[in-house]
């Protein structure tokens, strides 16, 4: 027996014949002002991704280096449909400060001083690139530490934006507008990234 509940603003059911209970977070309705992808979209596309990647990286090992904190749920359900040899590495490399929805312009790289990447293929995983600025700066400090190769594979990409033109990352799930996404381990100040969809955020809700 499955019963919902509300508990403050949040959806709480409980599952009787288990005993537990599952909470879910509940967002305002219109939160999204457009929803790119869902759920389904995303995981069909990261199941064609995994395939290629699995396909070009045949009878070679890689690292799967996810970029924190966006890229976490797209890297989940990545890794576990690949069928490659490969180790993890995590790493926070960002331009984005606080509440913006601009880039800084500066890149902060931590996290880094324990990677395994000497002579190492690596894949770079992120959540979204769009000046660039990031992935450059992050495969330029990849290689100058060591790394065989490096590529990129992200879930959104927004060449519109871009800044430094010759970056084109291999691995593309989906393309998207110059607008400000979040779901599915994208963030507004570090919330609703447990959202399943992407979507485009309701001005009204930006700070």
């Amino acid at each position: 027996e499955i019963m919902p509940s509300l508990v403050g603003s949040e959806m709480c059911i409980r599952d009787s014949i288990n005993n537990v209970f599952w909470r879910l977070t509940m967002y305002p309705e219109d939160l999204m002002e457009k929803v790119l992808f869902t759920e389904e979209d995303i995981q069909k596309r990261t199941l064609e991704l995994a395939k290629e990647i699995s396909q070009d990286y045949k009878e070679k090992e890689i690292v799967l280096l996810c970029t924190l904190k966006g890229a976490i749920l797209f890297f989940s359900d990545l890794v576990k449909k690949l069928d490659v040899d490969n180790t993890f590495e995590f790493i926070r490399a960002s331009s984005y400060i606080g509440k913006t929805t601009d880039t800084s312009g500066n890149v902060r790289i931590t996290n880094a001083t324990s990677l395994d990447i000497k002579n190492k293929d690596v894949l770079i995983v992120e959540d979204i690139v769009d000046t660039g600025l990031t992935c450059v700066r992050l495969t330029e400090y990849l290689l100058a530490n060591g790394a065989k190769s490096v590529e990129i594979c992200t879930l959104l990409d927004k060449p519109s934006r871009r800044v430094y033109k010759d970056l084109k990352p291999k691995y593309v799930a989906f393309k998207v507008p110059d607008c400000f996404i979040l779901g599915y381990g994208l963030d507004y100040d570090e919330k609703y990234r447990d959202i399943p969809k992407i979507g485009v955020i309701n001005p009204k809700y930006i700070k």
